[in-house]
């Protein structure tokens, strides 16, 4: 197993993703993940909520580093407000296979799905919200159409992984690959930079959606809320879903060009 950490960043006033990404190549620091934040999918209720919800953060980046990387102090000085981040260990076949995996699944453009035409009260239960709805449908047409990562964030109930790996089976075998779901990562919290592990936090799994409307479409199925309800929501003491779009080395969204068209 290697171990790698993903960093979720609030940039300084009049620091940019383009600046802070130059200055860690300066570096010769290459993350293994690169992605802007959009939105909270699904916010924590108890663990590290202080840290991630207080003050109104805004979170602006994703950064995940593989185990001979980290972000120089100089740039954290000069660039990071706030910092939280999660160490995690996976297979060095996950590792080095990661950029080729993303690429593929990121290359080839799908068609966004009809919306829902009603949503839930909230979101929290990974339903699909009416505000969710609104929010997708008053997007630009090109954000609409693009690749997303949802990050997840995992923290079980006593006893309660085997149920919530029965989830994750039906999950990429039926219910979220009928909407174009494929998780990228998978892993167990472990110790080291960061406080996750301490914090309460079990698991992360990064997952691939071709576009939000499939996430929100997904969301709003009976075949997935039957499967939520069964294995998932029982299973999960605190979550999170982090929705972020990955970009390239000068801060564009991979395979959608400059930001301005967003």
């Amino acid at each position: 197993m290697v171990l790698c950490t993903l960093h979720m960043v609030a940039l300084k006033q009049g620091a940019t993703v383009p600046d802070f990404l130059t200055n860690l190549r300066k570096h010769n620091v290459e993350p293994i993940v690169k992605a802007r934040v959009l939105r909270w999918m699904i916010l924590p209720t108890t663990r590290s909520a202080g840290h991630l919800l207080g003050r109104n953060k805004r979170w602006d980046l994703l950064i995940g580093l593989g185990p001979d990387d980290t972000i120089p102090e100089d740039v954290a000085a000069g660039s990071i407000d706030a910092i939280w981040t999660v160490s995690f260990g996976v297979s060095s076949k996950v590792l080095s296979g990661y950029n080729d995996l993303n690429s593929k699944l990121s290359s080839s453009p799908v068609a966004p799905i009809p919306l829902p035409q009603t949503g839930r009260e909230s979101s929290q239960n990974l339903e699909a919200s009416s505000e969710l709805i609104s929010w997708i449908s008053d997007l630009p047409e090109h954000t609409q159409r693009h690749p997303i990562s949802m990050l997840n964030l995992l923290s079980f109930n006593p006893g309660k992984k085997p149920q919530y790996q029965a989830y994750g089976r039906e999950f990429s075998q039926r219910v979220g690959s009928a909407f174009g779901g494929h998780v990228k990562i998978a892993a167990r919290v472990a110790e080291g930079e960061g406080r996750a592990r301490e914090e309460g936090w079990d698991e992360i799994a990064f997952v691939h959606y071709p576009t939000l409307s499939h996430f929100a479409g997904m969301s709003a199925s009976k075949e997935y809320q039957d499967v939520n309800r069964e294995y998932r929501l029982g299973a999960l003491k605190d979550t999170f879903i982090l929705c972020v779009v990955e970009v390239d080395d000068s801060g564009d969204d991979i395979a959608s060009g400059p930001r301005g068209k967003l």
